[in-house]
């Protein structure tokens, strides 16, 4: 949920969360039809499914405000979602120009990465 926030995914749907069972124990599936989505205002986005107190609200507060359905403790929740922010931030290009998209494509998609309103 959080990083479809950062990415601004507004995609998300059931069908995209999985678990898988390789052995004997359950395991999120890795990510998988996830669309950046740039055209869309800066101060808040919405995601498609719930993912908080707030509703569909993409913002790290509502993220957060559901930690205890995932066991996490505040603190430990709080850096999940700060070290995932960084990191979209830092690699969001290099990964998106590897992946063979044009530098003009890349400008155009740079709104969808780590928008404003996510900390708000």
């Amino acid at each position: 949920m959080c990083f479809n926030a950062l990415i601004s995914n507004i995609d998300d749907h059931p069908r995209n969360h999985a678990v898988i069972a390789k052995e004997r124990d359950w395991k999120l599936s890795p990510a998988y039809d996830l669309t950046p989505a740039p055209v869309i205002a800066q101060e808040r986005r919405d995601l498609a499914m719930e993912c908080g107190d707030m509703g569909r609200y993409a913002n790290a507060k509502n993220i957060l405000s559901q930690r205890a359905r995932f066991l996490l403790d505040e603190d430990e929740a709080v850096k999940i979602v700060g070290d995932m922010k960084e990191r979209v931030a830092a690699c969001w290009y290099d990964t998106v120009r590897a992946s063979g998209v044009s530098e003009g494509d890349a400008e155009i998609i740079r709104g969808a990465f780590v928008y404003e309103g996510f900390s708000l």
